[in-house]
């Protein structure tokens, strides 16, 4: 669009790239409203859940005010760094469920498979086994009737905890008890405050009203406290409070460094620039604290990870040894 292209043939050529088939299918359909005459951000809008609040607010603000192409530019360099954001969540928690897996490989290796080799010739022989010993036989006795049932179960489980998480109530009580727990409140406030200053500063750079542009935030976050609180502001903010101002009622949600940048900002009329130093900030933050936890679950993972295994080995080893040391006594 910058090159002078019109918003349709724009379409056309991203419709002609290498896209998944669902996405072609929406692109045909928008393709078509905007000949039909719709505006792009109602075409957008037409699709349901395909497309956010922020990105079809944002291309409507364009259109209004003739700056699609720069807002476009925008939304796809905001849109790279939340990707980011998730990218570097998920990241983290590779290296700790890489060891939780091992730690359950190992021990299914050594319960299912040494185990019952070496507990019959113990059995045979009527050695008397070590304590140690007797609960990974019982253990592993019941898994070996009961894994059936023991799979269903954490299949069951598994699904109507999904299931839970559906009903908004118990969804916001679960995001509720973040804030109880300190290291994962100090990664809920980073990833959601970093997220919503990103996405009001640009809206407000894009000249959205900033009334409209907390509501779209709002409904960003998936945290459903920070949603509601937010939700909440708006009101506020209509009655003519200043955004610090209703922020600082949440003091859990929003830490006074958070609520002075910001008040600063309203004064000085710099709150679209404040916002984005706090989106880059707490972005820092949250990127810091990810490293932290890693550093910090990778020994205690190791640490589980030896007492099962070393545990388990000891049972087998202990009677060995002992049988060993009875044959040689006699």
């Amino acid at each position: 669009m910058r090159a002078g292209l019109p918003v349709y043939e724009g379409l056309r050529i991203v419709r002609n790239q290498k896209i998944k088939k669902r996405f072609r299918n929406i692109l045909d359909e928008v393709m078509r409203d905007i000949n039909n005459g719709k505006s792009l951000a109602d075409s957008f809008e037409r699709q349901g859940n395909a497309f956010g609040n922020f990105f079809i607010s944002l291309v409507r603000i364009g259109e209004t005010s003739g700056t699609l192409a720069e807002n476009l530019l925008y939304l796809s360099n905001e849109l790279k760094k939340r990707r980011e954001l998730r990218k570097k969540v998920r990241s983290a928690m590779v290296y700790p469920i890489i060891l939780l897996i091992a730690t359950v490989a190992i021990v299914a290796l050594l319960v299912f498979f040494i185990f019952p080799k070496v507990m019959p010739m113990f059995e045979n022989l009527g050695a008397e086994l070590p304590t140690s010993t007797k609960i990974v036989i019982a253990t592993t006795n019941f898994v070996s009737a009961y894994w059936m049932w023991l799979l269903g179960g954490a299949v069951g489980a598994f699904i109507l905890w999904r299931l839970l998480l559906l009903v908004r109530p118990i969804r916001y009580a679960l995001h509720y008890l973040f804030f109880f727990i300190p290291v994962i409140r100090m990664l809920t406030i980073d990833v959601n405050l970093a997220n919503f200053s990103r996405v009001v500063a640009v809206l407000m750079r894009s000249g959205e009203r900033i009334v409209n542009a907390v509501h779209v935030a709002a409904r960003m976050l998936d945290n459903q406290v920070y949603r509601k609180k937010l939700e909440e502001a708006t009101v506020s903010l209509e009655k003519g409070e200043t955004i610090a101002g209703s922020f600082v009622h949440y003091p859990r949600l929003f830490p006074s460094m958070f609520v002075s940048m910001v008040e600063v900002g309203e004064n000085t009329g710099n709150l679209q620039e404040n916002l984005e130093y706090l989106a880059e900030f707490y972005e820092e933050e949250l990127d810091s604290a990810l490293r932290s936890l890693t550093t910090m679950l990778e020994p205690i993972l190791l640490l589980v990870m030896g007492v099962i295994v070393g545990f388990i080995a000891i049972s087998v080893i202990t009677p060995i040894y002992s049988l060993t040391q009875s044959i040689g006594g006699a």
